[in-house]
């Protein structure tokens, strides 16, 4: 009778160990602040963001009044024969002048242009956060089954390494052939090479996330165990669809575009409207030495307030030019927000099944897991009895690592697949953070 006994009851307390929680370790909502002041792609749209404030805030002083001061000195040699002069004429003058719009088309369209143009840098910084969330998260988990994998491989081998043994020694004592060793040895070789794969993945994986928030040797946190994955509420697609329009940021920019280019077509209209400003000036004129006609000191004040109107007649089609030009723009617009409607809401769809469909593989493969862990009891003890063979053990071994490594990859695509579906419609906040972080081992 073949007497192989590789020991997989110490399995589940080799892999609480290697998911032990490290003292160091940070949770996801403690990294994705890290990457908030760290991470260069999201301190860009922050900058870009405050820079199209700015900008706004330009477009306004446009409709505000303008004031003016200006100041002269000058200096000349006065000459005439009959009666006999010669002196030196000094003039000093000072001027304030002041201007105020009353009626300017496009002056007023172009601030609000500038109102849409905050609305569309809020849109998009709030863009570049979901994708900071989505890019963190990504990251983190990605780590995480790196772990997994890493562990995962390291118990397979030593599950092979013992059956290795066994095989060697059944072989000495006469009770099974030289094919179980070197079955036994090609898959230990094989799991070795697997164990520098996996080594090298989690070591790109660590790097990736420690460049994403600035900090070495991070430790991302684990998930609880056991792990209850929460659907997506509301359960209906549709609802998540109509979500998407209110909320999602690349709608909200295609919006915004949109009456940009319709405030563009009333300026370009404005080139036929008349333009009406208010004026007004004050000059101090002052000759301490006279002038050419009065040789004692003279000044003069001068105040003047009036309107000026102003009426285009023609400049050369460019105004109906310009008019044609920013209605195709504004058609443009249109069938961009269009599109942008059908492919955020093409995105909320596949998302949201994606999140579906993964909780349900994360349910087959928790059968799976059972059911392989039964095959290799069984097996084991087939081989025990003599009704299996050594490769028959070795494949279930396979089996049950392979679905445990699935089963760990699935539920962390189900955790950002649902992060996705909230961005995909532009619902997704730091606290989703928040939530997704308390399936997280608390430090």
């Amino acid at each position: 009778m073949r007497s192989m006994r590789p020991n997989l009851k110490l399995l589940p307390f080799a892999l609480a160990a290697a998911f032990a929680l490290p003292a160091s370790a940070e949770n996801l909502q403690q990294l994705y602040e890290m990457a908030r002041t760290y991470d260069a792609s999201w301190q860009s749209s922050k900058a870009q963001y405050d820079a199209n404030l700015y900008r706004a805030e330009q477009a306004r002083a446009a409709v505000l009044p303008t004031a003016n001061a200006s100041a002269g000195l000058s200096r000349s040699q006065f000459e005439n024969t009959l009666p006999a002069v010669d002196r030196p004429i000094t003039t000093q003058n000072a001027t304030i002048s002041a201007s105020q719009p009353l009626y300017r088309p496009a002056n007023f369209a172009t601030w609000e242009q500038a109102k849409r143009q905050v609305e569309l840098a809020q849109a998009q910084l709030n863009a570049a956060s979901q994708d900071l969330i989505i890019r963190v998260s990504q990251s983190y988990f990605d780590v995480l089954a790196a772990q997994d994998t890493l562990t995962f491989v390291r118990a397979q081998k030593a599950a092979v390494a013992e059956q290795l043994s066994s095989a060697k020694r059944n072989f000495e004592v006469g009770t099974s052939t030289i094919t179980d060793t070197r079955e036994a040895q090609a898959r230990y070789d094989l799991v070795i090479a697997q164990e520098i794969q996996a080594e090298n993945d989690l070591r790109v994986k660590r790097l990736a996330l420690d460049s994403l928030v600035g900090k070495p040797d991070v430790q991302p946190a684990p998930l609880l165990v056991p792990l209850n994955i929460p659907g997506p509420v509301p359960p209906d697609v549709n609802v998540w669809v109509q979500q998407g329009e209110e909320y999602s940021p690349s709608i909200l920019q295609a919006k915004s575009a949109v009456e940009i280019a319709q405030l563009e077509t009333e300026k370009a209209k404005a080139g036929h409207k008349p333009t009406l400003d208010l004026t007004a000036s004050y000059n101090v004129t002052r000759n301490p030495s006279g002038n050419s006609s009065v040789p004692a000191s003279t000044r003069s004040n001068t105040g003047t307030i009036g309107l000026a109107f102003n009426l285009p007649l023609f400049a050369g089609f460019s105004t109906q030019n310009r008019i044609r030009e920013t209605l195709s723009l504004e058609e443009k617009a249109q069938a961009d927000l269009e599109s942008t409607r059908r492919n955020v809401a093409q995105a909320t769809r596949t998302a949201y099944f994606g999140v579906v469909s993964g909780q349900g593989q994360v349910k087959a493969l928790e059968a799976a897991e059972a059911s392989s862990q039964s095959a290799l009891e069984a097996n084991r003890l087939g081989y025990q009895v003599g009704v299996r063979i050594n490769i028959d053990v070795l494949n279930a071994q396979s089996q049950l690592f392979q679905t445990k490594r699935d089963l760990a990859q699935a539920r962390y695509n189900v955790l950002v697949g649902q992060l996705k579906l909230k961005q995909a419609n532009g619902t997704l906040t730091p606290d989703d953070l928040a939530r997704l972080n308390a399936l997280v081992t608390a430090k």
